[in-house]
C-alpha cells in the first residue's frame, strides 16, 4: 500500500514513515525538503500518484495568526484537491484537542480551518486529536520562564508521547477512514504546572516552577477542560516518568 506522509521529515512524520515500512508499505516522506509543497502545490501530482491513503502532518512556518490561517486553509485545500485528483482514498489529518476552547490561542483556530476543509472536502477522512506532545515541554517552560521562575497553569494537562501519537497515526493511516474524529492523549492527567516541574526536575534544570490561575499557554488560559479530551480518548502508554527515563537514556 502507498502512503503519502506529508511534512513526513518531522518529528512525527519521520516516526510514523518508520513504522509503516516496518509493515511492508510503499512510504513516501513528503515535505519542502524533498520537494513536495502543499502551500504551492509543487511536486504534489507526482508524490500521490498511485497513493492510497494521505497522512497530513504540514506545519505552518510562522506562528503569526494570520499566517497560521491562510498557512492551513491554503495547504489542506491544495492537498485535498491533488488527493482527489489522484484518487486517494483516505485523508488522515492529525489535530489537537480543544482547538476550540482556546481561541485566544494564535496557532488554534488555523487548526480549526483545516479540520472544516477535511470535513467539506470529498475525501473520505479520519481526523485524529493528540494533546500536547511531551518532547514540546521544555519549549513550554522557556515560553513560561521570568528569570528563573516559570508560572505554569494548575489547569488539567494531559500530554502524550510522540512515538505514542506516531502509532495511533500509523494505525489509522491502514485503517478504513471512519469520517469522524478521534482524540488521543497520555495516559496522566494533572495539572500543567506538576508535569512541568517534573520535566525540570528529571534535566536537572534550576528553574522553579509556580502553579500561577492566571499564566497563559501561548496567548490562552488554561482550566481543567481547555487542552484534554473531555469524552473518549485512546491513551498512549508511556507515562511521563517512562518518557524521562527513555529521553535521558536517548541523551547520554
Amino acid at each position: 500500500m502507498k502512503i503519502v506522509v506529508i511534512g513526513g521529515t518531522g518529528l512525527i512524520g519521520t516516526k510514523v514513515a518508520a513504522l509503516l515500512r516496518g509493515q511492508g508499505h510503499d512510504v513516501v516522506q513528503a515535505s519542502p525538503a524533498t520537494g513536495v509543497n502543499t502551500l504551492t502545490g509543487e511536486g504534489l501530482s507526482a508524490a500521490l500518484a498511485g497513493a492510497e491513503a494521505v497522512v497530513d502532518l504540514a506545519n505552518s512556518p510562522s506562528f503569526e495568526p494570520a499566517a497560521v490561517l491562510s498557512f492551513f486553509e491554503q495547504s489542506t485545500s491544495n492537498l485535498i484537491a491533488a488527493e482527489k485528483a489522484a484518487g486517494v482514498r483516505h485523508h488522515v489529518a492529525l489535530s489537537i484537542v480543544g482547538i476550540e476552547r482556546s481561541p485566544e490561542n494564535g496557532y488554534f483556530p488555523g487548526k480549526v480551518i483545516q479540520e472544516s476543509v477535511v470535513k467539506k472536502g470529498g475525501v473520505p477522512y479520519t481526523i485524529i486529536r493528540s494533546t500536547q506532545f511531551m518532547e514540546f515541554m521544555g519549549g513550554i517552560a522557556d515560553s513560561a520562564t521570568a528569570g528563573q521562575t516559570v508560572h505554569a497553569s494548575p489547569g488539567a494537562f494531559q500530554p502524550i508521547a510522540a512515538d505514542d501519537v506516531a502509532g495511533f497515526v500509523a494505525e489509522a493511516a491502514v485503517s478504513a477512514p471512519i469520517n469522524q474524529t478521534i482524540e488521543i492523549a497520555g495516559p496522566e492527567k494533572k495539572p500543567m504546572s506538576d508535569f512541568l516541574a517534573g520535566y525540570l526536575a528529571a534535566t536537572h534544570d534550576a528553574r522553579t516552577v509556580v502553579a500561577d490561575k492566571n499564566a497563559r499557554y501561548f496567548g490562552s488560559l488554561v482550566d481543567d477542560q481547555s487542552l484534554v479530551p473531555l469524552g473518549p480518548a485512546k491513551l498512549g502508554k508511556l507515562t511521563a516518568k517512562a518518557w524521562f527515563m527513555q529521553r535521558n537514556q536517548t541523551a547520554a
